[in-house]
């Protein structure tokens, strides 16, 4: 009986070295078999996949064709050899992940000594970057991603959410008064954060609808850390993450304006490329981020 994924992986390994000769040595197998295997498989489909010449070889139309599909299916027949062996063992190998600055610093580093406390066999490389990255381009692994997720081929994973708030430290309302609507905003010292995506038009709902304000920031800045610590020096209001301003809030260092108009809510989600197997390392990732987000320290 012919063994076709043997047939595909000599095929594939002729047209990737650009020889018989170097396709035998990276197989183990000679010469003769590997151009027997490429003959029988060229008979068996009726067509020819490679020119030949005495000095170069290369695929022909079809054979790019066919060496394109083979690529495919033996990548997919080697993850889910990998899923099924690593499946009984500890995950292994390097992820490399892709994180927002502050959310990072704030709520994932903790969280990697555990990670790696948990599964020895682990290795991190860890970025830290307000910047989308792509993924499958940069090679990263997994993402970390805080906001709305365009449509696109990754594959998402929700985590936790967060909400915009809105907040100013009491030392700056004692001076300039406290907001009792949203279009009052306008008048008032704002810190905004520059990559936000509705730039200077704040929304808020209400039980009267919704109301968009156009602020005028006094300070601009695309990392939301500095906006929080110019809010905490009593220098305007921000609307800046829960996940971020939580501990403040309940702390008193930073007070809720307009707790009656809500901004957006955010989704945190872990994304990676989308494929048919999950590596067992970012599976492994993905499962231990659920578990950690299950309940955000946050809060609502």
């Amino acid at each position: 009986m012919t063994d076709r994924f043997q047939e595909m992986r000599v095929f594939s390994a002729v047209v990737e070295a650009g020889g018989f000769t170097a396709a035998a040595q990276r197989l183990g197998m000679s010469k003769a078999a590997v151009s027997r295997h490429v003959a029988e498989l060229e008979q068996r489909l009726g067509v020819r996949l490679l020119h030949r010449t005495t000095r170069r070889l290369s695929a022909t139309g079809d054979g790019e064709i066919f060496h394109a599909r083979c690529r495919e299916l033996l990548d997919r027949l080697d993850e889910a050899e990998a899923e099924v062996a690593s499946g009984s063992g500890p995950a292994s190998g390097l992820v490399r992940v892709n994180v927002p600055l502050s959310f990072g610093v704030l709520h994932l580093a903790p969280l990697w000594p555990v990670l790696l406390a948990r599964h020895p066999g682990l290795a991190l490389d860890v970025t830290l970057s307000d910047r989308v990255a792509d993924l499958v381009e940069e090679g990263y692994d997994l993402a970390v991603r805080v906001g709305q997720l365009p449509s696109s081929s990754l594959v998402s994973r929700r985590l936790a959410a967060t909400r915009l708030v809105l907040c100013a430290a009491p030392a700056y309302l004692a001076a300039r008064g406290t907001p009792r609507h949203p279009a009052e905003l306008a008048r008032h010292d704002v810190i905004a954060y520059s990559l936000f995506a509705a730039g200077d038009l704040w929304t808020f709902s209400g039980a009267a609808g919704s109301e968009t304000v156009r602020v005028a920031p006094r300070m601009r800045v695309n990392n939301g850390d500095t906006c929080r610590l110019a809010a905490l020096a009593g220098q305007g209001i921000i609307l800046q993450p829960s996940f971020m301003v939580g501990a403040d809030l309940a702390a008193g260092r930073l007070q809720e304006l307009l707790p009656d108009w809500r901004s957006i809510e955010l989704g945190i989600h872990a994304v990676y490329p989308s494929r048919k197997f999950l590596a067992p390392k970012v599976r492994v990732l993905v499962d231990f981020l659920v578990e950690a987000f299950a309940d955000p320290v946050w809060g609502a």
